[in-house]
């Protein structure tokens, strides 16, 4: 039993480590091509945070006896590329970066949740322990308010006519 929940822990760990991947070169992206402006800045600023977790998640992974890399970041890293097609085309308020910004708020929720399952298992498991899990979920926590207050602007940009009527020719 301990080796098949070794095995699920490890995959767990590198799924989330692909997530993490994803979301940096979103990010990198956004910061990029809205250099100028005040998005961009933003990511910028998040981007350091994501790196850290990134960082964190990559040690437990290799504390497991998991592997960092491999077929599932690099799957993860090509999908990114491939969206980023919507963002460059769009402004800092269009709907490639609503996109953006609602799968950044989808990414920091899971991660709370990986933070909050390993505390769980942290309990059974002496690999996990020396984490200060407590300060990644704060962290996490954090990063939606921010990410989730600048998406819900966004929406109201792009979905709301000056009027306040709801829909927008705003292209993307």
């Amino acid at each position: 039993m301990r080796s098949e929940g070794s095995n699920g822990l490890t995959t767990y760990l590198q799924d989330h480590l692909a997530g993490a991947l994803q979301a940096i070169e979103l990010l990198k992206a956004m910061r990029d091509h809205f250099a100028d402006e005040p998005l961009g800045s933003f990511a910028s600023e998040l981007l350091v945070d994501v790196e850290a977790d990134r960082e964190v998640l990559a040690r437990l992974t290799e504390r497991v006896g998991g592997t960092v890399g491999g077929m599932k970041e690099w799957g993860a890293w090509l999908a990114e590329k491939v969206s980023r097609l919507k963002l460059k085309h769009g402004s800092s308020d269009g709907v490639g970066t609503f996109e953006a910004l609602e799968f950044l708020v989808i990414g920091i929720h899971g991660k709370r949740a990986l933070w909050r399952a390993l505390v769980v298992v942290s309990s059974m498991d002496s690999r996990l322990l020396g984490i200060d899990f407590a300060e990644l979920i704060a962290r996490a926590e954090n990063q939606h308010q921010k990410v989730e207050e600048r998406r819900l602007a966004c929406a109201q940009s792009l979905f709301a006519d000056a009027d306040g009527n709801g829909k927008s020719d705003r292209k993307s």
